[in-house]
């Protein structure tokens, strides 16, 4: 009776999700790009400003006492000089040639600024960045006092790249702001990459099977260029097509333009001017459906790129076993990448992103929307509760970005779940995989 219970509670759940979802998806990619351009440059999209998200009160009974965390660097400078130089070098050698019109000479010459400023900085953490990442760390404090409270132990460990380390030191001494009696160590270490930030080479290596190559240049093909981009920028577009390839031209512009919008140097950028909404929702199609094929459980090419952070997902199953077992366990902290925290989700099956499809033109009208997973600054926080010490019913609820996150996994108390629930459902997930 109660296994029939907990599947009817289950069905429920689901639908109540769906429901939300649907309620979302009502608002459309288009609006959300239209409130906030970002949102169209998925993983460059800019961590919300401000979270509203209402929290659900615990169980009657049951207190947090244990966080587990894993977070993404927040808003950063381009990586490496390429992705502006794809557009700058066509706009040069155009320059050259005389063949920039008034706006695109304007256009031209904000670039070389835009160019002059990141120089240098290229993959480092913004003062946005910082921001973002103390704002995180003071509404963990703020939500989960009986957590993090005065001698609280609280490890927080980083992968080797600086904007990550300038994370996790912002998130933290902004936590101890808040609570100074906290006891925090840090570490950003080579010990720790098998788990923080671990790429299975085999895995990418064989994402673009021949079958997703075939369905993603379906899908894109109605998508990329932008002929009115062209007549804005060039005097005679016909003429300069021999040095300007019109689909790398405007994806890689409509980049750069993106990407401002995570630095302090001119973020209302002209750039972005030059651009509608039609432009940014097309290029948002394309990114989506890429990450879809690279991280999700795509069908087209065998549906086990999630699977990338399997040790990641076994490391935090550990952790959680053994932190358990204390009196006051504190927070666990980690602080990587984008292609971590993306594919752990996927893996987890969480909000439903481990949707199963070979159909990319399903993505968007069933919900799965990359930018809501992966803005600069995201996160995925566990938080576990209990009665004390001695209770054999641990429940743990997830935030994604701050906000409530479902399973796939049946439950009595959602957003709560039974830990041992989501345990075995977890480890029975990689099980699946060793048979593979």
């Amino acid at each position: 009776m109660k296994a029939k219970t907990l599947y009817l509670i289950a069905i429920l759940f689901t639908i109540l999700c769906s429901l939300f979802t649907l309620s979302a998806m009502a608002q459309g990619v288009r609006d959300l790009i239209q409130q906030h351009p970002s949102y169209a440059s998925c993983n460059y999209h800019i961590y919300p400003d401000t979270i509203t998200a209402v929290l659900t009160p615990a169980p009657a009974g049951k207190k947090p006492f244990y966080i587990s965390h894993y977070g993404r660097h927040g808003s950063r400078y381009i990586n490496s000089r390429s992705g502006y130089d794809i557009p700058y070098r066509m706009m040069e050698q155009a320059d050259s040639l005389d063949e920039l019109t008034p706006a695109g000479q304007q256009v031209f010459d904000f670039m070389d600024n835009i160019m002059r400023d990141t120089e240098g900085r290229w993959g480092e953490l913004t003062g946005y960045g910082k921001q973002q990442l103390q704002n995180i760390g003071r509404r963990m404090v703020q939500n989960f006092p009986e957590v993090l409270c005065p001698g609280a132990r609280v490890t927080a460990v980083s992968t080797i790249v600086p904007r990550c380390i300038e994370s996790m030191g912002s998130f933290t001494m902004e936590m101890l702001q808040v609570c100074p009696q906290l006891q925090i160590t840090m570490e950003a270490s080579k010990r720790n990459q098998w788990y923080l930030n671990y790429q299975d080479r085999k895995l990418r290596k064989n994402y673009m099977t021949p079958e997703a190559q075939k369905a993603y240049d379906a899908y894109t093909a109605s998508r990329l260029g932008n002929t009115r981009l062209m007549e804005v920028i060039f005097k005679n577009p016909d003429i300069v097509k021999e040095i300007v390839d019109e689909e790398y031209f405007n994806y890689y512009l409509m980049k750069m333009g993106l990407f401002q919008l995570n630095t302090n140097y001119n973020r209302e950028t002209h750039i972005m001017n030059l651009f509608n909404i039609d432009d940014l929702y097309r290029m948002w199609q394309i990114d989506n459906a890429l990450w879809y094929i690279q991280h999700g459980a795509c069908k087209l090419n065998g549906g086990r790129q999630p699977y990338s952070q399997r040790y990641l997902l076994k490391k935090l199953i550990t952790d959680a076993d053994s932190c358990i077992q204390l009196e006051k366990p504190g927070a666990q902290l980690r602080f990587g990448h984008e292609t971590v925290l993306f594919p752990l989700v996927c893996l987890m099956g969480i909000n439903g992103f481990d949707l199963e499809t070979d159909n990319l033109e399903e993505l968007e009208e069933k919900g799965w929307w990359c930018s809501n997973v992966f803005p600069m600054g995201s996160n995925l926080q566990a938080i576990f509760y209990r009665t004390d010490k001695n209770d054999p019913d641990v429940l743990v609820k997830f935030l994604l970005n701050e906000e409530e996150a479902s399973l796939p996994v049946p439950t009595d108390c959602a957003p709560y779940y039974h830990w041992k629930d989501v345990r075995q459902y977890c480890l029975d997930k990689l099980e699946r995989y060793k048979k593979k």
